[in-house]
């Protein structure tokens, strides 16, 4: 049966000056997400965090706490480059942990680069512990309310690659297919598109090719510290209401970088502030809500639709 996502969206304002948007709103006639057989579920991202010397993760720790102060089933998607500078005991210890570990039962991270400056990104296993997937692998996958959540670890030279046929590949396309959701959404640090000092890490395609084939809806990454929100698109960056909506969460603490000339489908960016990502993931539906730091007024908004 031919399966064709569906997003309504029935306005957008994007002001944008110096490349950036002081401010975005999508309102949505879709169904209440409270209209539902499976309640809606709670994620919030971020990812490039905690860096002694910065105040950037303590803004953000506040905002989680504050959510899961009213939402304690709510999960966090920590994307990756979460302890500055190598990923050491010590940086996890003083860097990452005061900000961040009051609720790390409820984080399922993924790695960043920062964490496998120390061998093995051992340290980082070592914190997290079974919520970080096999150790030396560093990717997993869970159900959470009506969606299929997939952690996937964009340090491919660490792993045996990211490319088709490698080990990570080939365990998400059967997790893809084993998969009884409706919804799926993937977190990863490197992303595939960006508009940032990074750019794009093509060394992730083939990992968004599998999710694109499989129909999946969101993919969140980090490494470039700064918000930014594509239109759905394919692994080769064409638009297509069939494709995955892409959400770079840079903000979570660790410095703030400039962007550059805007990507193909790149529908909004903000550097202006830290904050994190609000999903409210319903049963064959969602909502986005950039969450910016206290004393900021900047948001991103709107809703979509699972195939």
């Amino acid at each position: 049966m031919a399966i064709v996502k569906k997003f309504i969206l029935c306005a957008a304002v994007v002001l944008t000056a110096c490349g950036l948007s002081p401010q975005t709103t999508e309102l949505s006639t879709a169904p209440e997400l409270n209209a539902q057989a499976v309640p809606p579920v709670t994620l919030l991202a971020a990812g490039d965090i905690g860096k002694c010397g910065y105040d950037g993760a303590a803004k953000t720790g506040t905002l989680v706490r504050r959510i899961l102060g009213t939402n304690p089933t709510a999960l966090v998607a920590a994307l990756g480059d979460l302890a500055y500078p190598n990923g050491t005991a010590t940086d996890f210890r003083n860097c990452y942990d005061p900000h961040w570990g009051s609720f790390k039962a409820s984080t399922r991270p993924a790695p960043g680069n920062h964490e496998y400056y120390t061998s093995g990104a051992a340290p980082y296993y070592a914190y997290f512990g079974a919520n970080a997937g096999p150790a030396g692998k560093g990717y997993y996958s869970f159900d959470f309310g009506a969606w299929h959540i997939v952690s996937l670890n964009s340090n491919c030279s660490a792993i045996g690659g990211c490319a088709a046929g490698s080990p990570q590949e080939q365990w998400l396309r059967a997790d893809l297919s084993a998969s009884t959701k409706r919804c799926t959404l993937a977190f990863w640090h490197h992303p595939l598109f960006s508009s940032g000092q990074h750019g794009n890490n093509t060394a992730t395609r083939d990992l968004y090719k599998a999710l694109y084939q499989a129909r999946a809806e969101i993919v969140l990454n980090g490494h470039d510290h700064h918000y930014e929100r594509f239109a759905l698109q394919d692994h080769l960056g064409n638009a297509t209401t069939a494709g995955i909506r892409e959400f770079l969460v840079g903000t979570g603490g660790g410095g703030l970088y400039s962007t550059s000339t805007p990507r193909r489908n790149s529908v909004v960016r903000y550097n202006q502030g830290y904050g994190i990502l609000k999903l409210t993931l319903g049963d064959g539906q969602y909502s986005w809500d950039f969450v910016s730091e206290d004393g900021k007024t900047w948001t991103d908004r709107g809703t979509g639709t699972c195939a």
